[in-house]
């Protein structure tokens, strides 16, 4: 299944910060960061990874969790799921108007957050992706000397002869090329090709094994950790 693999909790009760965890635990997300206010979130949110924030609406300072989530979006795409015990009319919209991937309700389950966590990181990978796709210019982008990529048919070509692909390689190419010399997270690369969510883990690596050796001279560059990246010269 897909689902972030590091988020920050935003909770002004240890007890609940501490159940978060152990429930994300469960599912090999690593909790990178917890804060129980506003101000040490804005302070140190930037030197943590985080693939999504689990934020609830009450917590300490005078500055509540909607309040620090407009501070965040400011400045930062990322998904944010609001916990909270209040279901009022008045506080849903305030949610509503930050457009959140998902809101957990107290008391909750672990399936309660297991079902809204991967509903919600998928939706914003989704997002993500079309986002991309509206924004990038149709123009074709000039890898090397070798190869050319042309965004608008997607087509691959070497030395100006097509490449033959399939459909998993083309994807694969089709979402580097949307960020030239920019790392795509294996998250995002793995939403883009297959439809399941039952992927075993070697499988991106063994696609781009395949488009590698296909194509020697393709520079699709590894980034620890992170993801893969297609450098360009053009």
């Amino acid at each position: 299944m897909i689902l972030p693999k590091n988020i920050v909790i935003v909770e002004d009760e240890v007890i609940t910060q501490r159940y978060l965890q152990d429930i994300l635990s469960q599912y090999d997300i690593t909790v990178s960061a917890c804060f129980d206010n506003a101000k040490d979130t804005l302070e140190h949110l930037r030197d943590v990874p985080c693939d999504l924030l689990l934020m609830d609406i009450n917590i300490r300072g005078a500055m509540d969790g909607i309040q620090l989530a407009r501070e965040i979006l400011r400045t930062a795409t990322l998904p944010i799921v609001f916990i909270t015990a209040h279901n009022d009319d008045d506080t849903l919209e305030e949610l509503l108007e930050l457009a959140p991937y998902g809101f957990i309700g107290k008391p909750f389950s672990s399936k309660d957050v297991l079902v809204t966590l991967k509903i919600a990181y998928k939706r914003y990978l989704t997002h993500v992706a079309s986002f991309t796709i509206k924004e990038k210019e149709v123009v074709d982008i000039v890898i090397n000397k070798t190869y050319r990529y042309a965004k608008q048919t997607g087509e691959l070509y070497e030395n100006d002869i097509r490449v033959k692909l399939n459909h998993k390689q083309r994807t694969l190419l089709s979402v580097l090329a949307s960020h030239p010399n920019h790392p795509v997270s294996y998250d995002l690369l793995i939403s883009e090709i297959w439809e399941s969510d039952t992927i075993a883990d070697s499988a991106l690596r063994t696609l781009v094994y395949s488009l590698r050796k296909l194509l020697p001279e393709l520079p699709i560059v590894s980034q620890s950790k992170i993801g893969y990246m297609l450098a360009t010269e053009g």
